[in-house]
């Protein structure tokens, strides 16, 4: 009965946790759905805005203008990412993966900073009396900010991919060479995607520290892994409801990220070994992408065959 307590009691803070990677997910989203860039900077860039936040909120710089340097810190993340891409021409995912190791060292020297060391690998917030837009210690205040936070972020967005850019953007995604032939500028836009993604990714990563209360540098590891079981679980549960319309995507995808997280504290009720939870998200993530790949290899052959025999037969009966 108490575990059962224990678990229900938990599930405020899963909902609080979920919107933060979901937050994380719409960013990986905009790189992976829209702009069809595998990109893996985001498990350097979510760390870079969680130590950037916490260490200026350490050093006395008031937690709204330490946000917006851990956003402005994910931009340039995206920035570089797309310049190694765009104008060295490394593949996608090197220039992300080169990025991410890049941002290794930059997160020691950063959490350093703040605690006037060479380097540091974990900061802590919770034992200094900080003004945190959200904490674990006061969930009722952290859900309606997430809640705000998630509203306005998805109603901006669907702003800004409404406009030309915006649309410029989507189809860069969804046929290079032909927004080439369009004269679209593609290496502009993808520099843009991947600046903005990583920009709201990074916002993520500093609402991560304030909400956890620390900011340690293997905090990134796996976030890829976690934002993309949110965009899949998402679209697989609640993709129906979205259709075409893009601000219910970004809905869905804040969706699978509180599902990811519900589905994690139901894994500790049951006494699961919440160590596999990453595996089975891998597993997750792997069979709803191989799933197209799947339907047209083994589902469609049967319709092909039947294409072939109709012909054979109409040779044969010319």
């Amino acid at each position: 009965m108490t575990t059962l307590v224990n678990y229900i009691s938990s599930l405020p803070g899963a909902v609080a946790q979920g919107m933060i990677w979901g937050i994380m997910a719409i960013g990986v989203y905009i790189t992976f759905k829209v702009l069809d860039f595998s990109d893996l900077t985001v498990d350097g860039s979510i760390c870079l805005g969680a130590v950037v936040c916490a260490a200026l909120m350490t050093v006395g710089v008031p937690m709204p203008v330490a946000m917006l340097c851990a956003f402005i810190a994910g931009l340039l993340a995206g920035l570089l990412t797309g310049v190694f891409h765009t104008f060295m021409g490394i593949p996608a995912i090197l220039s992300g993966i080169l990025t991410q190791l890049i941002l290794w060292s930059v997160n020691l020297k950063v959490l350093g900073f703040a605690v006037g060391k060479d380097s540091a690998a974990n900061l802590s917030l919770s034992s200094r009396n900080f003004n945190t837009l959200v904490t674990m210690l006061d969930m009722n205040k952290s859900l309606i900010v997430l809640e705000v936070i998630c509203v306005v972020l998805i109603a901006l967005l669907y702003w800004f991919f409404g406009t030309e850019f915006g649309a410029s953007i989507r189809a860069t995604g969804a046929n290079l060479n032909m927004s080439r032939a369009q004269g679209i500028n593609t290496n502009a836009t993808k520099i843009f995607g991947l600046v903005l993604s990583n920009g709201i990714v990074a916002f993520a990563g500093a609402l991560l520290a304030q909400y956890q209360g620390n900011a340690d540098v293997n905090m990134g590891k796996g976030a890829i892994v976690i934002g993309l079981a949110a965009v899949i679980i998402g679209e697989a549960l609640f993709g129906w409801i979205a259709r075409n319309n893009f601000a219910l995507k970004l809905i869905t995808v804040v969706l699978g990220g509180i599902t990811y997280f519900i589905v994690y504290s139901t894994v500790i009720y049951m006494g699961l070994d919440s160590n596999y939870l990453k595996m089975l998200s891998a597993v997750v993530v792997a069979i709803f992408l191989a799933v197209p790949y799947l339907k047209k290899t083994y589902f469609s052959k049967p319709h092909h065959k039947k294409v072939k025999s109709d012909a054979k037969e109409g040779g044969a009966n010319a």
